[in-house]
């Protein structure tokens, strides 16, 4: 019996989580499923220092949402919340095994305790009962959920770690399905959400730089031009004042002939 049970368990799960959130058991046909299973797993590739943080965070994320998981199963009178919370503290428990064995393989060293921001805001669900309990759990992991999001692309995109990349992968398909099931409770607070930042200012192209009208050239003294008119000026007046003065004499000088 004890057999059955283990061969058994794991769908019996799988069937409960599809019951409990049947859109994951709907794909859609035109939006193409990472296909995982060709990514290597071989710990091939170096080991930088943002993998290894990576790792550590995916670890720390499965130990402060598991418990949140089940606080949202006990705490919360909303179905639809308890579902959420259900759902996401049984995958993070898949994620947590997939993450130990990654780690396991890369030689990481994991914790084994949340840190201290997430113990807080374990305290502060703790102290919560009802809407408030409601708001502070969706809010909480819908906030965790979007600044690891962006943090897994990086590390899917850069490494060179071929078990890193393939649990950034994994780990991306994860955090989607989760902030999906968060944002269907309907009381996500967008507007506290970190904004995302204004795009960097265009470079201007090829096209548009020689569009640009062409700088005025600097300007140029008119000074020597200026003297050197001057210059000739006097030079042409000095000749003909010489000129004049030559020919007023020759008339002077003209000789007188007595017999005229």
């Amino acid at each position: 019996m004890s057999k059955w049970q283990r061969l058994w368990g794991p769908v019996v799960a799988a069937l409960a989580l599809i019951l409990l959130d049947p859109a994951t058991a709907r794909a859609e046909p035109a939006v193409p499923v990472p296909p995982n299973g060709l990514l290597s797993d071989k710990a091939e590739g170096t080991l930088s220092a943002a993998d290894r943080d990576f790792v550590t965070k995916v670890r720390l994320a499965g130990l402060w949402e598991i418990p949140a998981g089940e606080m949202a199963q006990q705490k919360s009178d909303d179905p639809r919340i308890q579902s959420i919370g259900k759902s996401i503290s049984a995958q993070h428990v898949a994620l947590d095994q997939l993450t130990r064995t990654a780690a396991k393989k890369l030689k990481i060293d994991l914790p084994d305790k949340p840190n201290a921001d997430q113990q807080k805001w374990l305290g502060e669900m703790r102290d919560a009962e009802g809407e408030e309990f409601d708001q502070i759990y969706i809010d909480r992991l819908r906030a965790a959920h979007g600044k690891i999001f962006p943090a897994i692309a990086n590390i899917r995109a850069g490494t060179r770690n071929d078990t890193v990349r393939r649990l950034a992968q994994q780990a991306n398909q994860f955090v989607m399905t989760h902030m999906t099931l968060l944002e269907s409770s309907d009381i996500v607070d967008y507007q506290a959400l970190p904004t995302v930042p204004p795009p960097n200012a265009p470079t201007a192209t090829p096209v548009a730089a020689a569009a640009r009208p062409a700088p005025a050239p600097a300007p140029v003294s008119n000074m020597p031009l200026i003297l050197a008119t001057l210059g000739g000026g006097v030079a042409a007046g000095a000749l003909l004042t010489r000129q004049l003065l030559k020919g007023s004499r020759r008339r002077a000088y003209r000789p007188r002939y007595y017999n005229e």
